[in-house]
């Protein structure tokens, strides 16, 4: 009895670490707007993930994390790289013409969708009659996400488009991540990820002279510090630590705080209003996560 308690302590304390980091990476919606109003997409997508790198290193070699894959991991890494500084900039030149709250629950939303979409076409996936019911589900929390049942095809605009681009990237990189899993420590994968993700957002952002830091002020400085530090390394090792005590098929249902702390964290520093059809769609995209990932009781007979 003692031995259940404890173990029910244990596993309370890593989901309330689980809540934490979700709602950091929605507060991240909010701060990464500030920083793109402060500076430009190119050298705040360099600079995010190059904090996130430096920061990460010292948690690699606490947690004794070992640095070791194949080839084929390290190619699935570097495509998540790439993959993941694309996210990276339409991220922040979507927040630069669009709400933080809207951008943060459309993507986490609609990416999970997406990604079983994916692992059924594309990765021969089996699924049942419920998951494809989930599935229908999810795609129209979609479309009422998107507004498309009340203004067409108006959501292709600059603010939604760049969204919309973000969900389809993350979708992706969350199906390379799950054939790597198998190849290498998450740790070590976030680790070479956030590094090759840097690299490249880099390139990009050497016209604008990333590097000349009195160019930008300080509240560009704090903002970008706040996500590479604590949404960004803080929040990740949370999250994959969090995860393997909490089950990996449970944490699908955690991402939905993630568009709490953005909607709030956007309503309180930019008044924005939150729309009856962003909460609709987001909880039917949830629904849909639920009824995708919930296992089948097993029936026991005397």
């Amino acid at each position: 009895m003692l031995q259940t308690n404890t173990d029910t302590k244990s596993t309370t304390k890593y989901i309330i670490w689980m809540i934490i980091a979700m709602l950091f990476w929605g507060i991240a919606w909010t701060a990464g707007k500030v920083a793109a109003e402060h500076s430009n997409a190119e050298v705040a997508a360099f600079w995010r993930y190059a904090i996130s790198f430096i920061t990460i290193i010292p948690l690699v070699w606490y947690l004794k994390t070992p640095l070791k894959t194949d080839r084929i991991g390290f190619l699935y890494m570097f495509l998540a790289g790439a993959l993941t500084s694309l996210f990276n900039y339409l991220f922040f030149t979507g927040l630069a013409h669009g709400d933080a709250g809207y951008g943060g629950t459309m993507v986490t939303s609609l990416a999970p969708i997406i990604t079983y979409a994916l692992s059924i076409s594309f990765l021969g996936t089996k699924v049942s009659a419920r998951q494809i019911t989930a599935l229908a589900i999810g795609v129209f929390g979609a479309l009422v996400l998107l507004r498309i049942p009340f203004d067409g095809f108006a959501f292709l605009n600059a603010e939604s488009s760049y969204f919309l681009g973000c969900a389809v990237v993350w979708a992706l990189v969350t199906v390379i991540s799950q054939k790597v899993s198998s190849r290498a420590d998450p740790m070590f994968y976030s680790f070479v990820v956030f590094g090759i993700t840097a690299f490249i957002n880099m390139l990009f952002a050497l016209p604008h002279h990333p590097f000349d830091f009195e160019a930008y002020d300080g509240i560009f400085w704090a903002t970008i510090l706040f996500i590479g530090i604590v949404p960004g390394t803080f929040s990740t090792a949370l999250y994959f630590v969090s995860a393997g005590k909490v089950g990996a098929d449970k944490t699908g249902v955690f991402m939905f705080i993630v568009p709490i702390g953005a909607m709030v964290s956007s309503a309180i520093v930019y008044k924005e209003e939150i729309a009856m059809t962003t909460v609709i769609g987001c909880l039917l995209a949830f629904a849909a996560i639920i009824l995708f990932n919930i296992k089948r009781s097993k029936k026991f007979s005397n």
